[in-house]
């Protein structure tokens, strides 16, 4: 566990902005390197998740900690805007949080981690149905105004 939180503070806040209380880490540094930063980051994230699984923590856990990790990858993709972000979404720190709370005694998950992973799983359906709702529109549009024509 030690080497772990190593890995989870040199990821998230071995650094600090002078004069200030944000810290940051390697994640957003390396994450300067397009793409291949935020995937070489996720890998290093997949450690604190592997040894969740090791250690049993529920799969509900073990699945926010994923999404956590997909969250910061996603954010981390999108120029400047992904770096920034990578300075205040910690997934390593919420995910090295989330490990110790349910690794300590075999301990149920909260609701909170039912929730996160419902929010997310509603978040993603909504965005893929979002396409398919243009689409609808757009063939509808396309029909009403080819029979506008065609009279």
């Amino acid at each position: 566990m030690t080497a772990l939180r190593s890995l989870q503070r040199m990821l998230d806040s071995i650094f600090r902005v002078p004069g200030t209380n944000i810290r940051f880490g390697w994640d957003p540094i390396i994450g300067l390197v397009p793409w291949v930063g935020d995937v070489l980051t996720a890998i290093f994230s997949c450690a604190i998740i592997l040894q969740a699984h090791h250690m049993r923590v529920p799969r509900v856990v073990q699945l926010r900690m994923v999404m956590n990790v997909a969250i910061d990858v996603i954010v981390g993709v999108i120029p400047f805007f992904g770096d920034v972000a990578d300075v205040f979404w910690k997934s390593n720190a919420m995910n090295f949080a989330l490990l110790e709370r349910h690794a300590a005694e075999a301990q149920p998950a909260t609701t909170g981690d039912w929730l996160f992973v419902a929010g997310i799983i509603a978040a993603v359906v909504v965005i893929a149905a979002v396409p398919l709702v243009v689409l609808y529109w757009l063939v509808h549009v396309v029909a009403a105004h080819l029979l506008a024509v065609a009279r």
